[in-house]
């Protein structure tokens, strides 16, 4: 079984949604109590193609049908992959030769999106977004078991994630990698 990249025109809705999975993909990836424990550093984000094959080989065996949602790396070389495997996240380990380490516990929990409409976001996040982002439209918005909120925005040709606390407060700004980054497995 070969892994390839889905190379399909997307929309802006698609892309929205893309960028809200990656970032909360990512999110979940870095707060896992395993990536904590055993990753040096900030994970930087990497395009699925980036990852050595013995990752790609390992996927492409025990997840042949799984969706690369993100794929992140720390300063020591340890890497981070999450996968969607028939609508559910899961995070693994990798060590920097490419050898699966672990799970991640609790990758799944937070990476794993309920939709918000606009309408029923808190108006904290409304009134920050049309404070600090006047120029922006809301595309798509969702929230994580923890409570943390989502939000993509679109300025012009840029698609920003915005992150939000489940009181509304915001934590961070985040830009999606270019491109989609994940594949499908066939």
């Amino acid at each position: 079984m070969s892994c390839q990249r889905e190379d399909v025109s997307s929309t802006a809705e698609e892309t929205a949604t893309d960028a809200v999975t990656a970032t909360a993909a990512r999110y979940a990836a870095q707060i896992d109590s395993v990536t904590s424990k055993h990753c040096k550093g900030k994970l930087t984000a990497i395009d699925s193609t980036a990852l050595p094959a013995a990752i790609l080989t390992y996927l492409s065996t025990n997840y042949p049908k799984a969706a690369i949602a993100f794929a992140g790396t720390d300063a020591s070389g340890t890497y981070v992959v999450g996968i969607v495997l028939d609508g559910q996240p899961k995070g693994l380990l990798f060590d920097p030769s490419g050898t699966f380490t672990k799970l991640l516990e609790h990758y799944g929990k937070r990476a794993q999106l309920t939709p918000v409409t606009t309408a029923d976001l808190p108006a904290t996040i409304t009134t920050y977004i049309s404070t600090n982002y006047a120029a922006a439209t809301i595309k798509k918005a969702g929230k994580n078991a923890d409570g943390t909120y989502f939000v993509a925005i679109s300025t012009s040709d840029t698609v920003k994630v915005l992150v939000f606390d489940a009181s509304g407060s915001f934590k961070e700004e985040q830009t999606p990698p270019k491109g989609k980054g994940h594949r499908e497995r066939k």
